[in-house]
């Protein structure tokens, strides 16, 4: 089964940190995308929310909403699109993403097409 692995993060404090700390979170990452070797079908880090549009259709009207949006304090800063055999197995990958250390993983089981 497919699972989406949604990085939350709080995105203020994580492009502020020094220029060796991301080096290392992007090293742990590329670590962490060769043990998935297989698993990993895709994944994209995102741009940051001050660069997103949110868009509804509200009485067959567009809306469109420049970010970043300050309901939350955290934002989608990336995603790992992986197979699993199991949401167990799904859980156990997402506690090894290095943005678990700082952020939060959402596990969300993909619709089969």
């Amino acid at each position: 089964m497919k699972y989406v692995l949604l990085i939350h993060w709080d995105e203020e404090a994580g492009l502020a940190r020094p220029a060796a700390d991301e080096q290392k979170e992007m090293a742990d990452h590329r670590a962490y995308i060769e043990a998935l070797g297989p698993r990993l079908l895709f994944g994209q880090r995102l741009r940051p929310e001050a660069e997103a549009r949110r868009v509804s259709l509200k009485g067959g009207r567009r809306h469109v909403t420049d970010g970043p949006f300050a309901e939350t304090k955290e934002a989608l800063g990336g995603y790992y699109v992986i197979e699993c055999a199991s949401p167990e197995e799904a859980v156990a990958w997402a506690e090894r993403c290095p943005s678990a250390r700082h952020g939060t993983i959402e596990v969300r089981p993909a619709w089969e097409a």
